[in-house]
């Protein structure tokens, strides 16, 4: 018998069991800031606009290009015979003639001046560039703020959980005193029933608790693109701070009016749109340049020889101006002004669109933040009043001068005042993000 308990303790241990692993709220926004799709699909976009960029610079310079070539050419006449003007007959014998030919030349053009169109084509990207940039940060921020939303998310579900395992410990208790009480015919054997129907529920809840918590997790794993069978814990980052300093947040949030002209200073997506109006300023300017003339030069040397060792014997050079004035080009370049202008008047309107967005994302979260700092006051005071109550509540049964419905309702109430002040704590972190990030001022540099 002893040997089976003992191969039986030898399998168990040698079973693999998978490592919990820890993780932080820096790990796990800096996982987001490196495996985020939509983040990396813009810095992508970086790329494409440095390169426009350099492109634009390039249409300043000279071209310059090289060619060579060579051609064979044989004739082959099998000869014929012919008669002249005097009916004599003329014999052309057969004949093979060979021509060989090489050139090699050097040479681009310039463009001298073209409406200052490609001026103003540096210019517009530049601001492109400069505008993708500025998506950047901004989606830095928004997820920044996605996962840590995420996160606690799940530290709330945890901690949500952890009340529902206190309570089936105290249903537990409790059953255990009201069974005794009853065997000692103190209490009805009613009470039992209630006792042990109340632990039921308790045990319930806990299991939805568990299901919820895991669900939590799940979804911030998947946003950071991490296995969800792992075994991940995280690390609560205000665990022994005690109670959430509100006022210390409040106090830095007074003035709406200088919320906003913050906002519209610091926020990316409000300079990133200032630069698409820049962007359309620009493009409004190519446009018009089809009504100026242009001026390219071309260059040119070249040389050509029916003998590869005579190539360069002969050399050409050539330089050339040419000065195009466009008179009639089918309304084109008018299409092309309409279409400039109206993409001009739409980044206009989407600077005053997003503007008040802004006013309205930084106020409503100020009201926000504001309403979930009192809703944590009320929560703070509510748990300690109803824990009073129920300890109340539970001596006057145990006295014999309450009644079990009373010491039931009791321990609801303090159960939902817990779960109500944990609700409003991580609530009012979020909210906390949420104001930040409206006012463009999320730090994200410290998680890259």
């Amino acid at each position: 018998m002893k040997k089976l308990i003992l191969a039986l303790i030898i399998i168990v241990l040698a079973i693999p069991v998978s490592a919990q692993k820890l993780l932080t709220l820096q790990e796990a926004v800096s996982i987001a800031l490196q495996r985020n799709t939509s983040l990396i699909k813009v810095k992508n976009t970086l790329e494409s606009s440095e390169t426009q960029l350099k492109s634009a610079y390039g249409d300043l310079i000279p071209t310059l290009g090289a060619n060579a070539s060579w051609s064979f050419q044989r004739i082959n006449d099998a000869g014929s015979v012919q008669r002249d003007f005097l009916g004599n007959e003329v014999v052309t014998p057969a004949s093979q003639v060979d021509n060989r030919s090489y050139s090699a030349s050097i040479g681009g053009n310039v463009t001298l001046f073209n409406g200052l169109a490609n001026i103003a084509n540096i210019n517009q990207k530049k601001d492109n560039l400069k505008a993708t940039e500025y998506n950047i940060e901004k989606k830095k921020q928004d997820v920044v703020y996605d996962a840590t939303n995420l996160y606690y998310l799940v530290l709330n579900a945890e901690e949500l959980m952890k009340v529902r395992e206190e309570n089936v410990k105290y249903y537990q208790k409790f059953y255990e005193t009201v069974n005794e009480r009853n065997r000692l015919g103190i209490v009805a054997k009613a009470d039992v029933y209630t006792a042990q129907v109340q632990l039921g529920n308790a045990e319930l809840l806990l299991i939805q608790a568990q299901n919820n918590y895991e669900t939590t997790l799940g979804n911030l794993l998947n946003y950071l693109a991490l296995d969800v069978l792992q075994d991940y814990k995280l690390v609560n980052p205000f665990s022994g701070q005690g109670l959430t300093d509100t006022e210390s947040y409040l106090g830095d949030y007074a003035n709406i009016q200088a919320l906003v002209k913050a906002a519209l200073d610091t926020r990316f997506d409000f300079k990133s749109q200032q630069l698409a109006i820049s962007s359309a300023e620009s493009g409004l300017t190519i446009a018009k340049s089809g009504f100026f003339p242009t001026l390219t030069g071309s260059y040119s040397y070249s040389s050509a020889a029916s003998k590869y060792d005579r190539l360069f014997d002969r050399k050409i050079f050539n330089a050339s101006l040419s000065l195009n004035f466009p008179i009639f080009s089918n309304w084109n370049t008018e299409n092309s002004i309409q279409l400039a202008m109206v993409s001009l008047k739409n980044a206009r309107e989407d600077l005053l669109a997003l503007e008040r967005l802004v006013k309205i994302e930084v106020k409503q979260g100020f009201l926000d933040l504001s309403a979930a700092k009192k809703s944590l006051d009320v929560a703070t005071k509510n748990v300690t009043a109803a824990e009073e109550t129920r300890k109340i509540n539970q001596e006057r049964y145990n006295l014999g001068s309450g009644t079990i419905l009373e010491v039931l309702q009791a321990d609801r109430d303090y159960t939902d005042a817990q779960r109500n002040k944990i609700n409003a704590t991580f609530d009012f972190y979020i909210k906390r993000d949420k104001l930040s990030n409206a006012l463009g001022k999320l730090e994200y540099k410290k998680y890259e």
